[in-house]
């Protein structure tokens, strides 16, 4: 099964939240809020074209806009950590404009950062849509068998191993897995992480850990070898692949949970509307006959 076709099926059930922004109209006697959205959406994604969160935005922008009557632009915004996306994201403060990320992606900020740029309290969360699959490769010109025979080879050869990770919760369970496991790894930064994918193919880089779909055309090509995954559970594409408790390494589990965020603004206007429903039902309930 493709990625594509893997990440169609898994983002199926997060539609169901996101089309509740959509729902029919209340039966309220009071006027209906105005429907949304009211003009073309834009999803802006922090990682560039072909990662995991930014095909799994466009699969959605392919079928919501039947439902929603209006098209959605994707506009990626790689580097500086997921900074880029969520100033450009916050700096619209248009309830048209929101941000398709990974949640991982900025709530390990605060560990990174002393004083973040942006209030986190200005991401409201809409709806998660899907957990993508995170796996670790490495070349396979190496011939590594497991993720045990490459903590083993970085062991005996400290700080001669080059590593790219995806910024956010990845990037942080990737540090405590190489503290806990005793490596000297050295990081090699990207603007955008999808670009490393090559560079591991080649052998310029040693291990890499990021979505599935990211390293999936080099790993069909024979240049990646995905040594576990990353999840609690094997991944059902992938089924022939451990996961990193399964291979031994508890540290590197973690989950790639995605999701729509709004602004605050549109925090507010849900609130509002919900605020009056509440009233008319009272109103309503007051004049309904009695049994």
């Amino acid at each position: 099964m493709g990625m594509r076709k893997l990440c169609s099926a898994t983002v199926l059930a997060g539609l169901v939240g996101i089309l509740a922004l959509s729902a029919a109209p209340s039966q309220a006697q009071t006027p209906p809020a105005q429907a949304w959205p009211q003009r073309p959406v834009k999803f802006i994604v922090p990682f560039g074209p072909g990662a995991g969160a930014d095909i799994g935005a466009r699969l959605l922008a392919e079928r919501l806009p039947a439902r929603w009557g209006k098209p959605i632009v994707i506009e990626n915004r790689p580097g500086g950590d997921g900074l880029v996306a969520i100033q450009a994201f916050l700096s619209a403060n248009d309830d048209h404009t929101l941000l398709f990320s990974p949640s991982g992606n900025f709530t390990v900020h605060p560990y990174q950062y002393e004083k973040l740029p942006y209030a986190p309290a200005d991401l409201v969360p809409i709806a998660r849509v899907s957990n993508t699959i995170l796996a670790v490769g490495v070349p396979e010109s190496m011939k590594f068998a497991s993720l045990a025979d490459f903590v083993a080879r970085a062991r005996a050869e400290p700080g001669k191993f080059n590593a790219a990770v995806v910024p956010g919760i990845t990037e942080f369970t990737f540090d405590y897995f190489t503290k806990t496991a005793g490596l000297s790894v050295q990081k090699v930064p990207y603007r955008d992480i999808v670009q490393a994918a090559t560079d591991v193919g080649e052998g310029r880089l040693q291990i890499y850990m990021s979505s599935y779909a990211i390293l999936q055309p080099q790993t069909d090509a024979g240049r990646i070898k995905v040594l576990v995954v990353n999840g609690r559970v094997r991944a059902p594409i992938l089924p022939q692949i451990p996961t990193a408790i399964e291979a031994g390494f508890p540290a590197l589990e973690v989950e790639g949970l995605v999701g729509l965020f709004g602004p605050r603004v549109m925090a507010n206007e849900l609130a509002r509307g919900a605020l009056a429903k509440s009233r008319s039902g009272r109103r309503n309930a007051s004049v309904e006959p009695r049994n």
